[in-house]
């Protein structure tokens, strides 16, 4: 993977942090043209990596250098995970990192790799090309405009699966955290699917198109 962060001393911890479990960093950058540079290097090399982990704001402006060069690279690799980290939820950014495929994708708080183990997995989910989106995210996507009505259908344990659902968790997670049994869980999501009109031939990505199926109404 490739880390893109310009605080050196985050930089080097996240590389340590994931070296320390297996994981292989081929490159840190900091700033988003060095990350788009260097993964069209890897690339050219056949070492393209499985994700790029980076900040949202860098370098020279510090506004959205990081997710436009994200969103520049998922456009140019597609097979690439995106990873982007923020220190607030910036609905603008993550709408567009959203946008487009919704295979391997994530935007976390930064106050998610305090959390090892989520943040680890995250990373691993995104690279396998599942999603990662941050509780925080969710709610704030979700609930940013009470005119649309496109979730008005949805029952509250339905806008409470989806939110789960968008967060990455699997069936057997939800039914976990809500402690309700997978057979529920699973007539829930059937539920949503139905409701926001979205057939069986979308295929897995349901999961996030579910959210996009808000975002985007």
């Amino acid at each position: 993977m490739v880390i893109a962060e310009d605080s050196v001393l985050l930089r080097e911890g996240l590389t340590r942090l994931l070296t320390d479990r297996g994981h292989e960093v081929v490159a840190g950058v900091g700033d988003g043209e060095a990350l788009v540079r260097t993964v069209a290097e890897l690339a050219a090399a056949e070492r393209l990596p499985d994700v790029v982990v980076a900040d949202v704001r860098m370098p020279p402006t510090h506004t959205d250098e990081g997710v436009r060069a994200a969103v520049q690279l998922r456009a140019a690799h597609p097979g690439l995970g995106v990873l982007v980290l923020s220190q607030y939820v910036e609905e603008q950014y993550a709408t567009e990192l959203l946008a487009g495929s919704t295979h391997g994708v994530g935007y976390l708080l930064k106050d998610r790799v305090a959390e090892v183990r989520e943040f680890v997995d995250a990373v691993v989910r995104v690279a396998q090309g599942g999603t990662a989106l941050d509780p925080e995210v969710v709610a704030q996507l979700l609930g940013r405009s009470r005119k649309q009505d496109v979730l008005s259908a949805l029952t509250p344990r339905e806008r409470e699966v989806l939110g789960l659902m968008a967060e990455g968790r699997t069936n057997s997670a939800i039914a976990g955290q809500l402690v309700v049994s997978h057979g529920a869980v699973e007539k829930h999501v059937s539920n949503i699917f139905q409701k926001l009109g979205l057939s069986p031939s979308d295929g897995d990505h349901r999961r996030v198109l579910a959210v996009l199926r808000y975002l985007n109404s």
